[in-house]
């Protein structure tokens, strides 16, 4: 049987809606029937239809009042009549905001939005009258779109959040109007038409139709879904189209959200085995479309186009040398065109007055060489879009650190200022217990070329007890001269720079290096920019030069050796969105995402031939995760709690096991990293340094010891800015700074809303800044354990903290065993995000 809807279409009878509705109206007045009585009275309305001959919607809602009645349910059939009566008032308005926009297509849109915001609180008639506001008689059919979206963005707010999710379905549906206008203009039918127009015009590379058929990709185009696009709210669906998605050198948007997510997804198991290669390019594409992980910026950014630098993370050991310096910075010009962010070691660059060629005092020390890379930040400014970005890291013992602390600070001579980039600090152990201690003991701050030259070995190398051995040996020898400082006034520099700038950011070196799964190939002496990257690195050196004629052209050849010059793809689980108590799905998911990783370092484009041969030897990989406090919020744990701890730790010690097992099973099948013998995965060391027993592991332990591991280092947590929008979710680990705020953005206040805020989670989304931080750092300290790498960990502090509170939280994260300590956010001080490390 055909029912008539009232726009005149038909559709097949479904007595369940019949029941449905009478059901609602019992609910309604907080009476009881059962099923039995409801498919009683569904049989007497179905008996009238046929008496009635009654086919249309009005006919039957008419015959569902009588039954009611009829059987002495006339409260019930009041409520049904409200209902209808209600029911008719949205459609009167639905039908007059389709009026308005002149886009007839909405309807439909609009019909879901009313069954999935079913709330009073989202109510069509608010959002009508919110309209009649902005909309203008003069406006074409977009921007009449645009100003229905305007009205339900201003019509968000902290007991409504979900008006911003309506105005992602807008947003959506007037974005694929558009595109789908465009793409007929450009006569595409078809998904392939498209990857072949983006091809011809350059802006694909053109290696996905060298690599795919056209049979696949048109199976390929059979998994886009574009019903996932509602997952999105507005501030990450506006950030996708304005950022992400593929746009002509016009600006003319050519990509659907779904479309990117495919793009991405093609490219990253291009390489996979022909066999299953369509598993694998559906298994990509539905984590990333599902938001349930989400690849770095230049991953997503750069999937599937000519230019695939997909990296996220350069670390480079400065040498000291001229030559080395220079081409340091050079790296690092590379690395910023690019779009990559950058960690650089200066610890073996020799201090101020230090000497050259036996000239005492020639030396102009870091300083002058961090002015140079700062006007390189500027210089090099990723296509006008913003300045390159840098984080400069310098022992605590060395002896411009004084200066090297004041770079960003508001005092003293402007001539010695770098305000373009960061500065991180790596601490020795002996530091932190002498502060504890007593702070009134001597530091004392040295020359590391000074040292090399007169102890014949360079102090940075070392960690742990063996430093300390080397440092006070050094101390105790006259021939090497040092500058000593209190270390009271060294950490007067340190929080005064903190506060005031937000850095240094710190890095634990001796706590690092400890918990190395490679210590049998290098040290690790810094972290990155955002303070997640734990890897070996070592400075590249030039071996030989020598001038060589070829058919009759001269040229010079320089050899250099490589180093070990870091970089890391990133990825992270949106902890939000997925189950994490469901052994499966977490374990499917780790897993796709660390293979996705893996393919990364074969599919990615090297600015840089150094960055090539370094990850390649090792292919370290860095998972981490977002929506954490999102996680905790849904689950009704508050952030200052044990049971906070006890479920972090249980979920980490999980994803932890999953990926390693994930990273042996690609060693099986494809090889191991060129380091692993002798590593603390071969040995089994990294399980025992931390204390991982039992059956699984056990088990884990033994695949590892049999297979190998694909992957040197496997999980580091970045702080996932812009990513983090786009999944809707909480930023890294961080709590989340406020509830709701509004951001003004394109002439209008942008809302921004804990993710899944309501009266459930309200009291779970604790702000930052209002947090005991110890609680933060115990969490971090319980998280380590389980993390190889290191973790974008922020402290929020405010105005009334004083400088020994701010000590004692750096003093706790060490004592705690974590490895890095990002940013200082005091409540009055805004700070950059790293966009490219948005993993």
């Amino acid at each position: 049987m055909q029912i008539v809807k009232r726009s005149g279409a038909f559709e097949r009878y479904d007595g369940s809606k019949i029941v449905s509705a009478m059901e609602k109206s019992f609910a309604a007045t907080s009476a009881s029937v059962s099923p039995a009585d409801l498919e009683r009275m569904l049989g007497l309305v179905e008996r009238r239809m046929e008496e009635t001959s009654a086919t249309t919607v009005e006919q039957i809602q008419d015959l569902v009042e009588e039954t009611l009645m009829s059987e002495g349910h006339f409260a019930q059939a009041k409520a049904y009549i409200l209902y209808r009566s209600r029911r008719s008032a949205l459609r009167r308005d639905r039908e007059e905001i389709v009026r308005l926009t002149g886009a007839p297509e909405l309807d439909s849109v609009l019909a879901l939005v009313q069954r999935d915001f079913a709330d009073e609180l989202y109510g069509v008639s608010a959002w009508l009258a919110r309209f009649h506001g902005f909309v203008k008689p003069d406006m074409d059919v977009d921007q009449r779109l645009d100003a229905l979206i305007r009205a339900a963005v201003e019509l968000t707010t902290q007991e409504a959040p979900l008006w911003s999710n309506i105005a992602a379905r807008v947003l959506a549906f007037s974005f694929h109007g558009k595109t789908a206008r465009a793409m007929a203009q450009r006569g595409v039918g078809s998904f392939y038409d498209k990857v072949r127009m983006l091809t011809d015009l350059g802006l694909y590379g053109s290696y996905i139709l060298e690599n795919y058929t056209r049979d696949e990709i048109d199976r390929a185009a059979g998994l886009i879904d574009d019903a996932r696009d509602g997952l999105f709210d507005y501030a990450g669906l506006d950030l996708m189209l304005r950022r992400y998605v593929i746009r002509t050198h016009e600006g003319e948007a050519v990509e659907t959200p779904q479309e990117m997510f495919l793009g991405v997804a093609l490219h990253l198991a291009m390489r996979e085995d022909r066999a299953v290669r369509m598993e694998w390019v559906e298994r990509f594409y539905d984590m990333l479309s599902e938001l349930k992980v989400t690849m770095a910026t230049p991953t997503l950014s750069n999937a599937r186009k000519p230019h695939h630098q997909l990296s996220s993370c350069f670390i480079d050991t400065v040498p000291d040398s001229l030559e080395g310096i220079y081409r340091s910075v050079d790296n690092f010009a590379q690395v910023s065109k690019f779009g990559g962010g950058m960690g650089m070691y200066l610890g073996k660059v020799r201090a101020t007055g230090g000497s050259i060629r036996g000239f005492k005092g020639a030396a102009g020390g870091v300083i002058r060489w961090i002015r140079v890379i700062n006007d390189t930040a500027v210089a090099v400014d990723q296509l006008g879009m913003r300045s390159g970005a840098v984080a400069l890291y310098l022992d605590a013992w060395h002896r411009d650190l004084p200066e090297f602390l004041q770079i960003r600070t508001n005092n003293g001579d402007e001539r010695m200022k770098a305000h373009d980039v960061f500065p991180a600090v790596c601490y020795p152990d002996l530091f932190w217990k002498l502060a504890k201690q007593d702070m009134s003991q001597e530091w004392h701050l040295m020359d590391p070329h000074e040292i090399l030259v007169v102890k014949g070995y360079a102090l940075e190398d070392y960690f742990g007890e063996e430093w300390e051995r080397r440092y006070l040996d050094c101390v105790a020898d006259p021939r090497i001269s040092k500058r000593t400082m209190t270390v009271r006034d060294v950490v007067r520099l340190i929080i005064k720079s903190a506060v005031e700038t937000g850095a240094p950011f710190a890095f634990m070196r001796d706590t690092v290096n400890r918990a190395n799964p490679n210590p049998h190939a290098g040290v690790i002496y810094c972290s990155n920019l955002c303070t997640e990257i734990a890897q070996n690195t070592s400075a590249m050196e030039t071996v030989s030069r020598e001038v060589v004629t070829e058919e009759g052209d001269t040229v010079v050849v320089t050899t250099v050796r490589p180093g070990d010059f870091v970089v890391c793809n990133l990825a992270s689980l949106s902890l939000g969105r997925i189950a994490v108590e469901d052994d499966a799905e977490l374990r499917e998911v780790t897993r796709s995402a660390v293979r996705a990783l893996d393919n990364v370092i074969d599919l990615n484009f090297y600015a840089l031939p150094y960055a090539r041969v370094t990850n390649h030897r090792y292919r370290s990989v860095g998972l981490g995760v977002s929506g954490y406090h999102h996680m905790l919020a849904k689950r009704k744990i508050r952030w200052e709690s044990e049971e906070h701890l006890q479920f972090s730790d249980e979920v980490f010690e999980r994803i932890n096991r999953f990926a390693i097992e994930a990273s042996s099973d690609l060693a099986a099948e494809r090889g191991s990293y060129d380091r692993f013998e002798g590593s603390d995965w071969q040995t089994g060391a990294y399980f025992d340094k931390r204390g991982y027993a039992g059956g699984a592991w056990e088990e884990v332990r033994a695949k590892v010891a049999r297979q190998g591991m694909r992957n040197a280092y496997l999980l580091s947590v970045a702080p996932t800015s812009s990513t983090s929008i786009l999944a809707g979710t909480s930023a890294g680990l961080d709590p989340i700074m406020r509830r709701f705020f509004l951001e003004e953005k394109k002439g209008m206040m942008l809302p921004r809303i804990a993710p899944e805020l309501s009266m459930e989670t309200y009291w779970y989304y604790k702000p930052a800044h209002l947090i005991d931080q110890m609680w933060s750092i115990r969490a971090a300290g319980v998280r380590q354990r389980h993390i190889d790498q290191a973790q974008s960990m922020n402290l929020y502090i405010t105005n009334e903290f004083t400088m020994r509170q701010v000590f004692d939280l750096y003093a706790s994260a060490w004592e705690a065993g974590v490895k890095t300590v990002y940013y200082v956010r005091s409540k009055s001080l805004e700070v950059g995000e790293c966009e490219s490390c948005s993993a």
